[in-house]
């Protein structure tokens, strides 16, 4: 005989079963819920409420647009040149010295992540732009695979971050604050990145030999070209987070905004090349039809788990430990860290945020808590994002790993990745002991936490 407190474990169980082996997570997720629910003997119309809420939460949420607008405005970037021609006018300009380039792509991966929040485009672009370069002029291999792999993740954190619009959507908050709140971090990170590079040049230049000058332009004449190559990203971010920031476009309003920018900058560099267009709407679409039915899924999925009482049990659990509620969100930290290992950010972000939800809300952290759930979901993403570069299954390894030039094995790309996993915590920490670089700057634009 089953007890009630054994179902929801039982369906954890289940649920990592079915996705370890390899069936889709969206059908996984939606098959666990439906099987426990006929397997507990849960009224059959209990399963009604699931379609209600997929109906009222997802198919008509006006949020959620956001998404497909801005994976499409991520995708059009991609195609317009932008990134290729501002590498190649910071490479004229910071080449020539010792880890030159490799600054080059950290402000480049900036960039891109404040345009668009496309982590898989954003690591295969570095990486058919970079590594290439950084080979032939001497580059380390562990140290450039790293270094692209981590600045092109990035995106996850910086807005516009389809993470983030997951977040707010899951987390009942204002994405706006999202979006705002997380500038301070990503710029955290990123300056921890340009610090490593620059210890690297300066105690090790060997590993990142300067680039020979290709050319003699002078340096006013690169500025300008530089200056030139930066009106454009720099428009379409101000545009999209300006608008949010201001209050005269909401997120989803804001994403159209960019959707429409992108789409100028790119069908002025395609030149006729058309069928691009089309290949940039059928890749918007599969990225977005993964992300909605895994929403569906977990819908579901927690509808069932939480009527067995699941939710109940783990909010017992952490809350009746006798810790400080800062160890509690230690260990809540840890344990998506663990995951992360394992699972993509979408299923990890579904799955376990809305049961972590509860506890955060019910300890007392000694700021409001409006501030700390925002607290809560950027170290949520800001943890998620070394996801991407934990072996043994990190997205952006993979990605890299296929198109990276003869001579880069994926050990090289193993051990060029664990000093940036290593600054993500350390950017991770920082934001757990200092909750206002989530707080404050939300607070000082938008009046809100």
């Amino acid at each position: 005989m089953i007890t009630d407190s054994l179902w929801p474990i039982l369906m954890l169980v289940v649920l990592l079963v079915g996705i370890f082996s390899g069936y889709s997570v969206a059908f996984v997720l939606a098959g666990t819920g439906v099987l426990f629910a006929f397997v507990a003997d849960l009224p059959t119309v209990f399963l009604s409420m699931g379609v209600s809420r997929i109906y009222s939460g997802t198919l008509t949420n006006w949020l959620l647009i956001a998404i497909p607008l801005f994976v499409y405005m991520g995708l059009m970037l991609e195609r317009s040149g932008v990134a290729e021609r501002l590498l190649t006018s910071l490479a004229r300009l910071l080449g020539p010295m010792p880890g030159g380039y490799a600054f080059s792509v950290i402000v480049i991966g900036i960039v891109m992540a404040a345009s668009t929040g496309i982590i898989g485009a954003s690591v295969v672009l570095l990486g058919l732009l970079a590594l290439p370069m950084m080979k032939e002029a001497g580059y380390s291999r562990q140290t450039s695979s790293g270094l692209v792999a981590a600045t092109g993740t990035l995106g996850i954190l910086i807005p516009p971050s389809i993470m983030l619009i997951i977040l707010g959507d899951t987390l009942r908050i204002s994405v706006g604050h999202l979006f705002i709140g997380a500038v301070f971090p990503g710029l955290i990170l990123g300056g921890l990145y340009i610090a490593y590079i620059a210890a690297l040049a300066l105690f090790r230049p060997g590993m990142m030999p300067p680039l020979p000058k290709s050319d003699k332009l002078g340096f006013a004449k690169t500025i300008i070209l530089l200056l030139q190559d930066l009106v454009a990203p720099l428009v379409l971010v101000v545009a999209v987070l300006g608008s949010i920031v201001v209050g005269i476009a909401t997120p989803t309003e804001a994403a159209g905004i960019g959707a429409i920018g992108a789409t100028i900058l790119a069908l002025a560099a395609m030149r006729g090349r058309l069928h691009e267009f089309g290949e940039v709407l059928r890749a918007t679409t599969k990225t977005t039809v993964m992300i909605i039915f895994v929403m569906l899924g977990a819908t579901i999925f927690s509808l069932v788990f939480k009527r067995l009482g699941g939710e109940s049990l783990i909010l017992g659990a952490f809350l009746g430990l006798d810790v400080e509620p800062f160890t509690v969100i230690i260990m809540i930290m840890l344990l998506i860290f663990i995951l992360g290992l394992f699972l993509e950010w979408v299923e990890i972000t579904l799955i376990v945020l809305p049961l972590f939800a509860p506890i955060i809300i019910a300890l007392d952290f000694g700021i409001p808590q409006e501030e700390a759930m925002l607290w809560f979901a950027l170290l949520f993403a800001l943890n998620l994002q070394t996801s991407f570069l934990t072996p043994p299954f990190g997205y952006a390894l993979f990605y890299l790993r296929g198109i990276a030039p003869d001579g880069y094995t994926i050990g090289d790309i193993y051990r060029g990745v664990l000093p940036f996993v290593l600054l993500q915590l350390t950017a991770l920490l920082l934001l757990l002991f200092f909750p206002g670089l989530a707080t404050w700057l939300p607070q000082t634009l938008m009046g809100a936490g």
